[in-house]
């Protein structure tokens, strides 16, 4: 089979799972468990953290740790309104925006973008992290939760940016461009489905 092939096939099978963007198992089980759970099987957060390492690593130097570090931090921030009980509107459109433009952005980013790239994450982070509080089980302590949904997103993020920087060693860099696309794609896919 052709790597075009394969690369299709792929896309098309991200293409059908939309639905499972929106499947957040784990919330009648302890703080720490749902929140190691909820981005770890939402697909739109799963998507565009991998991306937010997978971008760290694309862009090199002080984005490979300043990327995931806000991404967590803001994250952490946003999941902290959401459990006092602040409003934030656009948060499902936010989450499957922060797909498609974290997708774009493997496509396009190049070394010294780190400014842009770093606005875009943390803007997305607030996001994500607000989903997150918001979906808090009410048994949950909110300490639990949070270092939970925290660790596992800091995971996702630890993986884009090995996969990223093996991708690289390798000189593939277009295998990136295409993890990207396929990403973007999933997330057009996400925003057709709300």
């Amino acid at each position: 089979m052709t790597s075009v092939r394969k690369h299709l096939l792929l896309a098309a099978g991200l293409t059908l799972m939309p639905a499972m963007a929106y499947a957040h198992p784990g919330h009648g089980t302890s703080g720490l468990v749902s929140g190691l759970s909820h981005p770890l099987f939402g697909l739109d957060h799963l998507l565009a953290m991998v991306a937010v390492g997978l971008c760290a690593a694309k862009l090199g130097g002080a984005a490979r740790w300043l990327l995931p570090m806000l991404f967590v931090g803001v994250m952490v921030l946003g999941g902290g309104l959401a459990i006092a009980g602040m409003q934030l509107p656009g948060v499902e459109l936010g989450i499957v925006a922060s797909v498609i433009v974290l997708g774009m952005l493997l496509i396009v980013a190049r070394s010294g973008a780190t400014l842009p790239a770093a606005l875009l994450v943390s803007g997305f982070a607030l996001f994500h992290g607000y989903a997150h509080g918001a979906e808090m089980p009410a048994a949950a302590g909110a300490a639990a939760y949070a270092f939970g949904f925290a660790l596992a997103t800091a995971g996702l993020h630890a993986f884009g940016l090995v996969g990223g920087q093996w991708l690289q060693a390798r000189q593939w860099q277009r295998a990136v461009q295409v993890l990207g696309a396929l990403i973007s794609m999933a997330g057009v896919s996400m925003a057709l489905s709300m």
